[in-house]
């Protein structure tokens, strides 16, 4: 019989592992009798995990050398992007994980393979599990971090199955304060050197894609906490991510040193959820703790009814401290000035367009250069290339061990496979490896389910050379879901970063090709991207 479910707030106060296999010794057989392949009864399993302890330390030479190819690196413009307010710091003189944040204990996060180097290596039963029932189990391929947050909140999704999914819808709003919803993710990444080869880039940096997918997960927790009532008699809210606003990577991210996330909701609407999360790393060399923050990132949740798929109210938020009032009042404004532009440009698009000789002087202004590469390929600037030559493409069949909670496409594991992607595209159009700068904006427009055929498509939308010390690489992926049986494809997702050049490459005079459309459509692609650009930006 199934425990009663407890609230999340008890789950996230507990450290949590994400190793969830159970483990037990094998017996050891004599060399004269090999074990038998096929056991005709299984091993009981010890619940007991193994303890880091366990683990030997690595030693230096087992580690590749570290890269500085990020040394020189400038960092972000101002005019590119708005600096983010923080909303927690954390004193340089203690930086352990237990005094970050008395109010909301971190989880700690363990990696998901036992030790090379054990003796006894320990037998996986895979026959068992902690959690049940099977149909609320997320797929496996994802992070520690994910793993361990789904875990976590795993508990309130379970009601899905029992009466509360027939049940009322909750009419009483709570009101909620940020730090009710704030959650911290550590990664002992100094200590656990296995949890550190599992996000480990060729670069020896944090494999950024794996990062993208575990911020996903944690604004998913974070929308879940601020949400849920408590009641087991209501039935829950689906939250879907909405969107990405402004990902910025303000420097890089070391896999060698601690890594902390934390995340709290700092804005709400009617059945919308404005959520922000920093990512910190100190330096030994420097502790100061606004020059720790590595990584802003604020996503957008919207409320779902489980049952009726009709928008619902959410909670509402109380910002106390003056921190919080400020944040809440930023985006505030933001979405407010967001919602103006779009109408604006809607009215615009309905009256004819308020400026239609300007928009027809900026597309053939576009189009001049494309047409002579078309027209006079021989007599095209050098300096310059077409849209159509930048793009890749990936393909794949979405697999149910890539779901989420809710059974669908998890919209990290989307945003990992689309940043990987944009980078493999800045990278065969610059002819080195780029550096990544941030997510200009994400849109999840349609679900993505287990079986679909998703294929990605990414070219380089269009460059900025203006700056010279610091040029910029816009990448476009965008996520279509093909049906081949019925000839129908539907764009589920868009994806669009930025990418710049390595600071030595530009010192020993390298500079960027400019993309240019050869078609009308491509010309109105780059223009609708420069005037969301403003709207985002």
């Amino acid at each position: 019989m199934r425990p009663p479910p407890r609230n999340l707030s008890s789950f996230l106060s507990i450290s949590i592992s994400a190793t969830r296999s159970l483990l037990t010794k094998p017996h050891l057989p004599s060399p004269r009798n090999p074990p038998n392949p096929f056991p005709q009864t299984a091993t009981q399993p010890i619940t007991k995990l193994l303890p880091l302890s366990s683990v030997p330390p690595q030693k230096p030479s087992q580690l590749p050398p570290r890269s500085h190819h990020f040394a020189s690196r400038p960092p972000r413009s101002s005019s590119r992007s708005r600096p983010i307010s923080s909303f927690g710091q954390i004193p340089p003189e203690d930086s352990s994980p237990e005094s970050m944040d008395s109010s909301s204990p971190p989880i700690r996060v363990a990696s998901t393979f036992a030790s090379p180097f054990d003796s006894s290596p320990p037998h996986i039963d895979a026959s068992s599990s902690f959690r049940k029932p099977i149909s609320l189990w997320p797929g496996m391929y994802h992070s520690p971090v994910t793993n361990a947050l789904w875990e976590a909140r795993s508990s309130i999704f379970e009601r899905l199955l029992d009466q509360s999914k027939d049940g009322p819808p909750q009419t009483e709003l709570l009101t909620k304060t940020p730090s009710q919803s704030r959650t911290i993710i550590i990664y002992n990444f100094s200590s656990d050197y296995i949890l550190r080869e599992q996000y480990r880039d060729p670069w020896n940096e944090v494999r950024l894609g794996m990062l993208l997918e575990d911020l996903d997960a944690l604004a998913g927790t974070i929308a879940v906490k601020h949400c849920s009532d408590d009641d087991s008699t209501t039935r829950p809210l689906l939250l879907v991510t909405a969107s990405v606003d402004k990902m910025v990577l303000k420097k890089p991210i070391r896999v060698d040193t601690d890594l902390k996330i934390a995340g709290a909701v700092t804005y709400v609407g009617r059945s919308s959820i404005d959520i922000q999360i920093e990512v910190t790393q100190f330096q030994q060399d420097n502790p100061v703790p606004s020059d720790s923050i590595a990584l802003t990132a604020n996503f957008t949740f919207v409320a779902r009814d489980s049952k009726m798929g009709k928008s619902a109210p959410v909670n509402r938020l109380l910002p106390e401290s003056e921190q919080e009032k400020l944040l809440f009042k930023e985006r505030e404004a933001r979405d407010k000035l967001k919602k103006k532009k779009r109408e604006e440009q809607r009215k615009g698009i309905e009256n004819g367009g308020h400026n239609f000789h300007g928009e027809v002087a900026r597309l053939n202004n576009l189009l001049s250069e494309g047409r002579i590469f078309c027209d006079f390929p021989a007599l095209a600037d050098r300096h310059s290339i077409l849209l159509r030559d930048t793009c890749l493409e990936n393909s794949l069949i979405c697999q149910p061990q890539q779901r989420n909670l809710h059974g669908r496409i998890f919209g990290g594991f989307l945003m990992h496979r689309a940043f990987e992607l944009a980078f493999s595209t800045a990278y065969a159009f610059l002819g080195q490896r780029p550096c990544f700068l941030e997510v200009d904006h994400v849109d999840f427009l349609k679900p993505v389910d287990v079986g679909d055929f998703l294929r990605l498509k990414s070219c380089v939308v269009y460059t900025q050379r203006e700056n010279l010390e610091q040029p910029l690489i816009n990448i476009e992926v965008v996520a279509h879901v093909t049906r081949p049986e019925l000839r129908t494809s539907e764009v589920s997702n868009t994806f669009y970063f930025t990418f710049t050049v390595n600071q030595d490459a530009l010192a020993n005079g390298f500079r960027i090709r400019n993309v240019v459309p050869a078609t009308e459509e491509e010309a109105r692609r780059i223009l609708e991207r420069m005037d969301a650009e403003k709207i985002y930006s």
